[in-house]
């Protein structure tokens, strides 16, 4: 499906349901042959088609329900990105502190409870272990509701948000997997998704967005739903999670939304269609992905850096591994005294600067490179060894593909283990060698470049190294590969 062959022009999240996209404009679509169970999506409208007189009939009727409850911090957790905008939008406009669980799986909701009152759902949570009411939102009760609210009132009526007063948590799970609230205002969205417009708006006008990352985390939330909602393009009401898929929807009248982790998956593929853009965040991208993608779809992506506490830092199109980022044309930058990146951003706090722990090398006044992160920084036999440079240099051999270093506490000393994935050299060395020589032989290599103490003691090797929903490790998740 296609917008009108117009340039949209941006509009805030302050007068958005106020002053809306015209009636028949899309908001959210799903594709024809989409095999999701049918009660996930709208029947109201064609495979899930949504219009904006739909949408804002559907935030009002919400909006109403939410402000005569006594509930103030609502969690919401979907799978439908269309029923997961009427919850943000109603809840923004009910003025309701809105929470956003990086998942819903029952346990980690669970460990979040404290933070939120009630949930918003589409039938994806299970919380009958705890006491937290649960509200499900689909389209059976949201046409319920519609009816309700057009017995008192004939159209739906909204006023201006105040985008400063309204919160939003978001979590952030750090280097050990604890789950981090952190805290922004629905001022600080909207500035940055008026930079995203200007600076790629042009690019991707009259395009519809297609997204692979969940519009729970701040990336799928800002490029997935809330960027286009401002904009006027249609977004894909479900995910897209398959490779194949990837390729099935690639057109020229289409944005792909995606992380590291799927596009490194895309290896195996080989016919060759256009995206009109493709965006990347959420780790670093292989420079490899990055060719491969411009083979497959004529575009090489643009790869984002930011994080949960920040919003978007800078942003590049990787042509080769010297390629510098880029900053955000709102944003200034200065190192600290341990070369840490400080920002000056109207993403964060646009009068005071914030520290990260990013440890980079400034090319000049906007470009610059990452070097690997502060906090990545052990001390072992009193030695400072960068994880980060441990696993460049494992990289660099011939035998390994991708490693991932951690410290582990064995018989009251602190050493390095590597969880890898093999290249397929790697594979037939170690058939050829057997594991113990195998080991031993990458230890002696590795030491060409690392000195003793920052070489790994202990490693795994695995077919994929463990991800979590947004594409990111965890610690703990590999700590558990070391559980003997």
């Amino acid at each position: 499906m296609k917008e009108t062959e117009v340039i949209m022009t941006l509009k805030s999240l302050t007068n958005l349901m106020v002053q809306p996209w015209p009636d028949t404009q899309p908001v959210a679509f799903a594709p024809l042959n989409c095999t999701a169970s049918k009660n996930m999506l709208s029947n109201r409208t064609a495979a899930g088609n949504v219009l904006w007189s739909q949408f804002r009939s559907d935030v009002n009727a919400l909006t109403q329900q939410l402000t005569a409850s006594k509930h103030q911090r609502w969690a919401i957790c979907f799978e439908d990105s269309y029923f997961f905008t009427v919850a943000f939008m109603a809840a923004a406009h009910a003025n309701r502190h809105i929470i956003l669980p990086g998942n819903y799986q029952p346990a980690a909701l669970a460990e979040l409870a404290p933070h939120f009152d009630a949930v918003l759902h589409d039938g994806v949570v299970d919380l009958s272990t705890t006491d937290i009411e649960l509200f499900t939102v689909d389209a059976a009760s949201l046409s319920a509701m519609s009816a309700s609210t057009s017995q008192t009132t004939n159209s739906p009526t909204f006023i201006p948000l105040l985008l400063n007063t309204i919160c939003l948590t978001l979590f952030t799970s750090g280097s050990n997997g604890t789950p981090k609230a952190i805290d922004r205002t629905l001022a600080l969205l909207d500035a940055e998704i008026e930079q995203l417009d200007a600076v790629w708006g042009g690019i991707i006008s009259n395009s519809t967005i297609t997204s692979t990352v969940s519009h729970q985390h701040i990336y799928g939330l800002l490029f997935r739903v809330l960027w286009p909602l401002c904009s006027g393009r249609a977004f894909e009401r479900l995910n897209v999670i398959y490779p194949e898929q990837v390729i099935a929807h690639a057109n020229q009248d289409t944005t792909l939304i995606s992380s590291p982790a799927l596009l490194k998956r895309l290896t195996e593929e080989h016919v060759s269609k256009p995206y009109r853009a493709i965006f990347s965040s959420g780790g670093p991208l292989s420079l490899d992905a990055a060719q491969h993608s411009q083979n497959l779809f004529e575009q090489r992506p643009f790869e984002v850096f930011g994080s949960t506490e920040t919003g978007g830092i800078g942003y590049r199109q990787q042509q080769d591994a010297t390629t510098p980022w880029l900053l955000f044309p709102a944003i200034n930058m200065m190192l600290n005294a341990e070369g840490c990146l400080r920002l000056l951003s109207p993403f964060i706090d646009p009068k005071n600067w914030y520290q990260t722990s990013d440890q980079c090398a400034c090319l000049s006044e906007r470009t610059f490179m990452l070097k690997g992160r502060a906090d990545r920084i052990v001390k072992i036999e009193e030695k400072r060894i960068s994880l980060t440079e441990v696993e460049r240099r494992l990289c660099d051999l011939d035998w390994i593909e991708e490693a991932a270093v951690l410290p582990l506490e064995e018989t009251n000393r602190l050493i390095l283990a590597a969880v890898i994935t093999l290249s397929e050299n790697g594979k037939k060395t170690i058939d050829d060698l057997g594991k113990g020589k195998f080991w031993l032989t990458l230890r002696q290599a590795l030491r060409q470049s690392v000195e003793p103490v920052g070489v790994p003691r202990r490693y795994r090797a695995v077919d994929e190294i463990p991800l979590n929903s947004q594409g990111k490790r965890l610690v703990r998740d590999l700590e558990q590969l070391f559980i003997d």
